[in-house]
């Protein structure tokens, strides 16, 4: 069965502006691990393309984190207005939905790292209305916010006044970068889901990028999901897709009824990925293996696909009360 792909994280729009941070590649077609060309043999498809910006710019690409985010919010409007018979921005699950059903693939926009920003509540008006729909506080440094997973580090007051307002406007908060303090303060003050767009299982892969089964539960109980990541610094050594499954299937196990696990890939943004998946189109691969496992078609189709729309969809519902 050809699964359709919600992938709830991925690093291409940086990919494509290239070292130089001027020049953008083609979204259509490019040697990266994302082209619109291998994922139009899925079942359908939707990506969540992030907007990454850290201070750390400045020293690596040799522009402004403000810079970064203006050419990559340019980019992949320009990308998704160039294949507009291919893909279009999405606003909002329903959306997503019907551009599945007519054919065409979704963009959804999220931010990572806040820098661009300037670490700003009051942009997330301005980032809402434009289409973005996922945030972090932060990326791997200590910022006005948040601490890291690298420094440690819980939330500022600035740093709860964000969460609070994007909760307000509908978007929602994720924590795959944060720190372990970081996470546990949002817990204490959410009122709407909760997601880890592209983490694993700490109990497999002892990284601090990845998350506890505390933390897992913890995100379940706010009806958030967790997406995997396909990089094998956070999967395992000599990783292959059967070490992909099991992260998966250690989620269920905490979570029996499989709404809370999703797929968030990480892809161009990565280094190594495990052996056997080389890019989007290779998600198949790890639908077919976790049939083999034992999952059922509805529940491969859930983590797939109806996970991570159904908690766009609690997202727009918590907005809307």
């Amino acid at each position: 069965m050809n699964f359709p792909v919600l992938d709830l994280h991925c690093d291409t729009i940086l990919a494509l502006l290239g070292q130089s941070g001027n020049e953008a590649g083609s979204l259509r077609r490019n040697a990266g691990h994302i082209d619109l060309e291998r994922a139009s043999a899925l079942g359908g498809y939707a990506q969540c393309f992030a907007c990454f910006t850290t201070p750390m710019m400045e020293e690596y690409r040799h522009i402004s984190p403000v810079v970064a985010f203006e050419r990559e919010l340019a980019t992949i409007q320009r990308e998704t207005d160039k294949n507009k018979d291919r893909i279009a921005i999405a606003y909002s699950p329903k959306e997503i939905e019907e551009n599945r059903e007519s054919g065409k693939m979704s963009a959804i926009l999220t931010l990572e790292g806040t820098a661009g920003i300037g670490y700003d509540p009051e942009l997330l008006s301005d980032l809402w209305n434009i289409g973005f729909r996922i945030v972090s506080l932060g990326w791997n440094e200590q910022n006005p916010l948040t601490g890291s997973n690298v420094t440690g580090g819980g939330l500022t007051d600035r740093g709860r006044e964000f969460v609070r307002e994007a909760q307000r406007l509908g978007m929602l908060i994720d924590v795959s970068h944060i720190s372990d303090e970081g996470f546990w303060d949002i817990m204490d003050i959410t009122n709407a889901p909760v997601v880890a767009t592209h983490s694993n299982s700490r109990a497999l892969c002892a990284h601090s990028r990845n998350l506890t089964d505390d933390m897992f539960r913890a995100i379940v109980q706010t009806g958030g999901v967790a997406g995997y990541n396909v990089c094998t610094e956070f999967t395992g050594e000599k990783a292959t897709i059967d070490t992909m499954c099991d992260h998966i299937l250690h989620f269920m196990e905490l979570d029996p009824t499989g709404k809370h696990v999703a797929l968030g890939g990480d892809l161009d943004g990565i280094d190594e990925m495990p052996q056997g998946f080389e890019g989007v189109q290779s998600w198949p691969k790890v639908a077919r293996r976790l049939l083999e496992r034992g999952l059922d078609e509805k529940t491969v189709g859930n983590i797939f696909w109806n996970n991570a729309i159904g908690v766009m969809e609690c997202a727009v519902c918590d907005h809307a009360q």
